[in-house]
């Protein structure tokens, strides 16, 4: 009996010797905060893991919806976001590739030309290679460039999201118009990683006070997710 006792023991001390370098060493993460005066919101953050878990957080700023700005949805101004996401493994998946890549430890990705200004990505990358980061309006890259615009593209569908969820409590009629465009917008690539909105579209589908149009499209965005 102590010598079964004793194994056990040594096997549970053997188990925690393993575990004590995963202890206070957190795993690669990936921060973009974007930031553009001229839009609503303002600022927002997304805090990225690799087995695609994260956090997102939204600054409306001084910008209201009535400010003239380009127009990604109805206008409606999403309120304040602070909550944990989830994105799919390919989305996740490229993102890393492309921030241990070794580009983004060159320091400067912006291009310096003269193009419209579209907002401040600012894309940090912390691992065990080390800190990387690459800041851009306009990158000359055209990977980190296509990323930036995908990271934006996610970023939005949250927000849409958002929005989503304040038509559903207060204008149920106006889902009718959001809806449509939010089946453009993921059809044509302005909005990606529509998983992260499973669970509106999800409440959208299933309540019979929205019209049936409203169900039909967020039947048809969920299946997307699941492909």
């Amino acid at each position: 009996m102590r010598a079964m006792r004793l194994v056990q023991t040594t096997t549970a001390l053997a188990f925690a010797v393993l575990a004590l370098p995963s202890l206070g060493q957190p795993g690669p993460v990936v921060q973009v905060d974007f930031s553009n005066p001229g839009l609503s919101p303002s600022h927002w953050t997304l805090v990225l893991h690799p087995d695609g878990s994260g956090h997102f957080r939204s600054e409306r700023g001084k910008t209201s919806a009535a400010t003239p700005q380009t127009a990604k949805s109805s206008g409606l101004d999403a309120p304040d976001q602070d909550l944990d996401v989830h994105l799919s493994a390919q989305f996740t998946g490229r993102v890393f590739q492309a921030a241990r890549s070794g580009k983004w430890f060159k320091g400067d990705c912006e291009s310096h030309r003269k193009v419209a200004f579209q907002g401040w990505k600012k894309l940090v990358y912390t691992g065990p290679e080390g800190q990387a980061s690459c800041e851009f309006n306009y990158s000359a890259d055209k990977e980190t460039q296509q990323l930036g615009d995908s990271i934006v593209a996610v970023a939005d569908t949250i927000l849409e999201g958002a929005r989503l969820e304040m038509l559903l409590q207060h204008d149920r009629l106006g889902l009718d118009k959001e809806m449509e465009y939010v089946a453009e917008a993921q059809a044509d690539g302005r909005l990606q990683e529509i998983g992260a909105i499973r669970g509106v579209l999800a409440r959208l589908a299933d309540d019979p006070a929205v019209m049936e149009r409203v169900r039909k499209r967020a039947r048809a965005l969920l299946e997307k997710t699941e492909q």
